[in-house]
Order: C-alpha cells, then structure tokens, then sequence
C-alpha cells in the first residue's frame, strides 16, 4: 500500500499479541493483492485495464471499498475521487517513479473529463465492476488503508486484544488504553521536522487520520507540488497544509481528510461540523489552524506550526 505498517500491543499475552499481530499483517497484505494498482493480477488493475470494455469480477472487499468511495464523493462535492488516476504518469509523486516535472496544462485538460467517480459501475448481484467510459482509472491509495486499518482492529479485538495502535502512514486507529491512560497522539507540525508535533489529543477506541502537503512533494521555483490533486483543476490543492480528522472508522476518515484538505480550511470545517461523528484540525496554507467544535476541549495545542512556505 506504499506505506510502512506499525502495530503495537499493550498486554500481558505475549503468544496471543504475536499471533493476532501476524494476521493483520497477512490481512494487509491480502487486501494489497486485490486493491494495489502495481500487483498484476489485482481487481483495480483488471478494472482499469477493462475500461470502457467490459464489466470484471472483484472481489466482496473491493465493491464494499467502491461504494463508501462513493459516498464520501457524494459527501465532498466529487473533491475525493478515486477516478483521479486517469491523471497517472502528469503528475509523479510515488516513490517508485517520482518525477519533479510540472505537465503540460494541454495534457491536463485532455484528462480531466475522464475524471468522474459517477462513471464507476458496482454490480453487487453480479459481483462485477465496471469503468464507463475508456481511459477511465481508479486508484484505492486514499482510501484502501483506512479500510485495511478497520479490518486489521477487527482482528485483533477477534483476538482477545483489546489495548492497541494501529498505524499505516497517515492513518491511525487506537483501541483501548496504554496501560492506565488513553493512547496519547500527536498532529505533526508541517512544515517543522518529521518528529516534531504541534498538538496532541488523548483517544481510547477512535481513529485518527491526517493528509498533509508534506509527504510526496517537492518544491520548484518556490512552489510546493504535492500529490493531493484538487481534480476540479487538475493541480495541487492550495488552501491546507494539513487536516487531520477523528471519527471511528479509519476508512472513513482516511478519505474524508482529502476531500476537506481540498475543500479548504472554511468549507472543510463546515463539512466536518455538519458530518455527525466527525472531528477535525486544519492548518490552512496561511499556517492558521482551525478546531472543530467537539475538539476544542480535548485537543492539546503544544506550540504554534512553523510559519514556513
């Protein structure tokens, strides 16, 4: 999922934490195989190779990812899309081909009207899968972890674990306690080093998701390109630098966070206000930091981000 997997447990089990931590890390790995859009043989890679062609069996996983896909795109005004990989190979932020040439905005335009999470077709009855219209590709990147990261606490609290975090890059899930208190986590300055973090909030059974200009980018002419791509334009989104969202389901909030970063820090928090179960921190690109209503309380503020470009 081109990400690093950390599970930690707190228990006294030494056997039982290693076996239930093992079959997350086999669940992870399943879940790739039928999602990744670089493993031949996977159901995104038969999809998109089907486009415009023919419906494709997928898997129960893959369908039940397309639809809550769906409904978040519903829910950002289209501002997350999984169709956003008909733009593959203009912009290249991905570790195995990055590329840190800006593409041509006549190639951009020719793509965009493949853009369009409506032209995803789920045929639940038939267990098939179908891209509309030729040229058409998805891409699970903003959404798959967090789906993987729910089922992987599913396992372990199947398990007998209860105390647990879960992380896979920006994507994280608590459950239970660390030891006597609530699992502290931290919200990282984005424009300060890796390990430093501007904020923190004590959560117990909860999900914590953050997208950030910080991960894949790089900077040309003094301009920070980054991979989250506001498909509206076809062009890095430029009004946050992060949003860091908290809710109890990390596949939610891990697609969620995108279309709010888009979205901007004005439009974003009202969607995060009026979305029941949902809480959030945005760090505009004018480095302003906004807290939702329900956080205002809990969240720890350790020192203001880094006012850097």
């Amino acid at each position: 999922m081109g990400t690093e997997l950390r599970v930690t447990v707190w228990t006294g089990d030494d056997v039982r934490a290693a076996a239930a931590t093992a079959a997350v890390f086999r669940e992870f790995d399943r879940l790739d195989a039928m999602m990744s859009v670089w493993k031949d043989g996977s159901d995104i890679v038969r999809l998109n190779a089907a486009a415009g062609r023919a419906a494709v069996p997928i898997s129960p996983e893959t369908r039940d990812v397309l639809h809550i896909a769906r409904e978040i795109s519903e829910q950002t005004d289209g501002t997350f899309d999984i169709t956003f990989a008909a733009l593959s190979g203009l912009w290249k932020f991905d570790y195995q081909d990055k590329d840190e040439s800006i593409p041509d905005r006549k190639e951009i335009e020719k793509r965009l009207p493949l853009v369009n999470y409506r032209d995803v077709l789920v045929d639940d009855a038939a267990g098939t899968a179908m891209l509309r219209r030729k040229g058409m590709r998805v891409n699970l990147g903003g959404i798959g972890k967090g789906y993987a990261v729910d089922r992987a606490a599913d396992i372990l609290r199947r398990s007998g674990v209860r105390d647990f975090m879960i992380q896979a890059g920006g994507d994280m899930y608590v459950g239970g306690t660390r030891g006597d208190r609530p699992w502290r986590l931290g919200i990282r300055d984005p424009r300060g080093p890796a390990e430093r973090i501007f904020a923190a909030l004590d959560l117990s059974d909860g999900t914590f998701s953050t997208s950030g200009d910080y991960e894949r980018f790089f900077v040309k002419g003094g301009v920070r390109y980054h991979h989250i791509i506001d498909l509206r334009v076809g062009e890095p989104a430029r009004l946050c630098r992060s949003v860091t969202l908290v809710t109890d389901r990390a596949v939610i909030a891990d697609a969620l966070a995108k279309g709010v970063f888009i979205l901007g820090p004005d439009a974003g928090m009202a969607l995060i206000e009026r979305t029941p179960g949902v809480q959030g921190v945005i760090v505009s690109a004018k480095n302003e930091v906004s807290i939702s209503s329900g956080l205002r309380s809990r969240l720890i503020l350790l020192a203001p981000p880094t006012d850097a470009p």
